[in-house]
């Protein structure tokens, strides 16, 4: 397996598939890697070099008990870039990885990157509307039941396009991140506040999101965080769930190769 070490010593599982521009993915909560799998392989097969990392304490990365926070997960998604030595780079980022790309960018800045993706984004911040109970009410299910809890979680994230096929591989993804991660990592996604970083992405960003997302509601997450990014794109999918990545994969992969290619 293609790892890399964390200055805290968290080992850090990678793919890195095809040749050209390089784009990085950041997976959302509690996935990993492997959601990328669909676009990952479009893209590569389209001219571009594609990676994907799973977060510290997912997938096959290790389980540290520390750094289950946004930014030590914007520094490790900086380590990867760095010891990629990777320029020129499409940042893409799915729910939680949305916050990722977006803390990324107002910690380490944009000298690495040319243009950012945000899919179902957590950003600017959720508590902004939704009440704390709702997080409160995941925090308990995981802590007592995670594997009933990601097993009827998929109802919710990819509504009525939900397939026996999506379950098994959302329950599969989110049986590998460690029990303590998975649950500390709704307080990193829930309790962040992006305002700040989204302010500093000048770069060219496009922001996806599913006018039926049951987890990320649009009008608290994308509208707003396109309000805040100057001169950012929106894209509306009309009657699209939170895992429209898996859903809608085609028409994702269209509209993310043609923001890439564009000027």
């Amino acid at each position: 397996m293609s790892t890399f070490t964390t200055q805290d010593g968290a080992s850090i599982y990678y793919k890195d598939w095809g040749a050209g521009q390089p784009i990085v993915f950041s997976h959302g909560w509690p996935l990993s890697a492997d959601a990328w799998d669909v676009q990952m392989e479009f893209l590569a097969n389209n001219g571009f070099r594609c990676i994907a990392h799973d977060r510290r304490g997912h997938g096959r990365s290790s389980q540290p008990w520390l750094g289950n926070d946004m930014n030590t997960y914007a520094d490790d998604l900086s380590s990867l870039i760095n010891y990629l030595d990777l320029n020129n780079t499409i940042l893409i980022g799915h729910s939680t990885g949305g916050g990722e790309v977006a803390r990324y960018i107002g910690h380490h800045g944009a000298k690495r990157v040319a243009k950012a993706v945000l899919i179902g984004s957590v950003t600017p911040f959720l508590r902004n509307g939704l009440p704390l109970a709702a997080f409160d009410d995941i925090r308990a299910k995981v802590h007592s039941g995670r594997s009933q809890f990601f097993h009827d979680l998929p109802e919710t994230f990819y509504g009525a396009h939900l397939t026996e096929g999506l379950r098994n591989a959302f329950w599969l993804q989110g049986m590998q991140a460690s029990h303590h991660a998975a649950y500390a990592c709704i307080e990193a996604f829930s309790a962040t506040d992006f305002t700040l970083d989204l302010a500093q992405m000048t770069i060219p960003t496009l922001i996806v999101h599913g006018d039926a997302d049951q987890i990320v509601p649009i009008a608290i997450s994308a509208h707003a965080t396109a309000k805040l990014i100057p001169g950012a794109s929106l894209i509306v999918y009309p009657g699209a769930p939170h895992g429209l990545c898996s859903t809608h994969q085609d028409q994702l992969n269209v509209d993310l190769l043609a923001f890439c290619h564009s000027q």
